[in-house]
């Protein structure tokens, strides 16, 4: 290759312009607008997409008509309890949804989580926090993985003369009475049924069950494991159905069948 061919080398051709990525869509609902406000243009001038809601009522109406996200949502509201928003949201569109309150101690947090949320922040809290938690929860969201021999999530299953309907949330013993479940027990089955005969870990199971608080949430799977295990077996404390993995997590032993919808 002659030195002029080195001096001027061949144009690269035009290549396409990368798209930059999509700004994440966050609803910030919280009765307080010195907390609502200030917190919303932060995360805007952090790159999200934000829009806001005083109560319920306005909640629901934004849901109606764009989708979101994450959830940022305030358990004390003027209207209408958070904790059962929370239920509904979980229940209806699964849109991933961070608690925002007062309340601090392990057991209130816990009950915050049962009801579906994926995550708690406690008040006061540092925006950047808040933000990093956003990015956390989504990302989770986005790459829960799908095993492509377990029952497709909303499925009818049967295991050992049990049916589970996961879209409807009924869980009917062999005698065909209904056994209710919260929605951490819900979501906890969903995993189990879903990953058969593989030990999954505390973490494994943290992301099966769309949670983030990996402190509480520790805790947390153990006493649903237990409450589980009280509804599913014969004798809780020497189970045939959900064994321990000493030192691992938790193996689901059952064989699982797929149902017709």
């Amino acid at each position: 290759m002659s030195v002029a061919a080195l001096a001027s080398p061949t144009p690269l051709p035009d290549q396409p312009p990368v798209p930059a990525p999509a700004r994440l869509r966050v609803l910030v609902v919280d009765d307080h607008a010195d907390i609502r406000e200030p917190l919303a243009h932060w995360l805007q001038r952090q790159d999200f997409d934000v829009a806001t809601a005083a109560d319920a009522r306005q909640m629901r109406h934004l849901l109606r008509h764009q989708p979101f996200d994450v959830i940022v949502l305030d358990i004390m509201l003027p209207d209408e309890d958070g904790l059962s928003l929370c239920r509904e949201v979980a229940a209806t569109l699964g849109t991933p949804v961070i608690l925002l309150t007062a309340r601090a101690t392990p057991p209130e947090r816990v009950t915050g989580l049962e009801a579906g949320a994926d995550d708690y922040v406690v008040k006061p809290f540092d925006p950047a926090e808040l933000a990093a938690r956003i990015r956390t929860v989504r990302r989770r969201e986005a790459r829960a993985p799908r095993n492509a021999g377990a029952p497709a999530p909303g499925s009818r299953v049967s295991f050992d003369g049990w049916l589970f309907d996961m879209q409807r949330r009924e869980l009917r013993d062999p005698q065909g009475k209904l056994v209710l479940l919260s929605d951490m027990e819900h979501q906890l089955l969903c995993a189990l049924v879903a990953h058969p005969h593989q030990v999954l870990t505390r973490d494994r199971l943290l992301d099966l069950m769309h949670g983030d608080d990996a402190g509480v949430f520790d805790r947390a799977v153990d006493t649903q494991i237990s409450r589980l295990r009280r509804k599913l077996e014969l004798d809780p404390r020497r189970p045939r159905l959900i064994k321990t993995a000493r030192s691992n997590g938790y193996l689901f032993v059952a064989q699982v069948q797929a149902l017709a919808s």
